[in-house]
């Protein structure tokens, strides 16, 4: 029997274990992390309070309304996180699953749309499983204190990559970015 998995459920898994807490990266696994001038861009969204495990249904209303009101996006899935589960209760968390739009679309409930302002950040290409984005996440972190610089902003992670059933976990590509501010 094929094993066929949907993609809110491969969104499910890529996004439920994004800050999960990991152990540091080998030199091999280590992601390019630099400074990087990014540009604005208006996004529609579904924002969410919740655990991480919610995302799937999430996804599926963020896709079933923008379909239903002829909404496209301009770029890839996002997803932006206000906090951690190393922060907070699951409970607690405060997260959006959107994508970039038109800077004319109109938008009602339950989406929302706003525009990411934030134009300097630390930013890393995480290659691999989505559920290892929050190894990333943590290596970022690490990098920012050696240099210096704090976290100012939520984290936004760009899914550059739709998986299908048959897209390996190696194959999976997403962009971190997280704004900072020097200490």
């Amino acid at each position: 029997m094929k094993k066929t998995l949907t993609i809110p459920t491969l969104l499910l898994l890529m996004f439920s274990s994004a800050f999960l807490a990991a152990a540091p990266l080998s030199s091999a696994q280590s992601p390019d992390i630099q400074l990087k001038e990014v540009s604005s861009f208006p996004y529609c969204y579904i924002p969410h309070k919740g655990p991480l495990t919610e995302i799937g249904n999430v996804i599926q209303k963020l896709m079933f309304t923008t379909r239903s009101r002829n909404i496209f996006p301009t770029g890839p899935m996002i997803g932006v996180y206000y906090n951690s589960p190393d922060e907070v209760k699951p409970e607690d968390m405060e997260w959006e699953i959107g994508f970039p739009v038109d800077a004319a679309v109109n938008v009602h409930e339950p989406l929302k749309k706003k525009v990411w302002n934030i134009t300097t950040v630390v930013s890393a290409v995480h290659r691999g499983a989505y559920e290892e984005t929050g190894k990333t996440i943590a290596k970022m972190l690490e990098w920012m204190e050696i240099k210096g610089l704090v976290q100012a902003g939520p984290v936004l992670e760009k899914y550059l990559v739709n998986p299908t059933p048959d897209t390996k976990p190696e194959d999976l590509t997403s962009e971190i970015w997280i704004p900072y501010q020097k200490k």
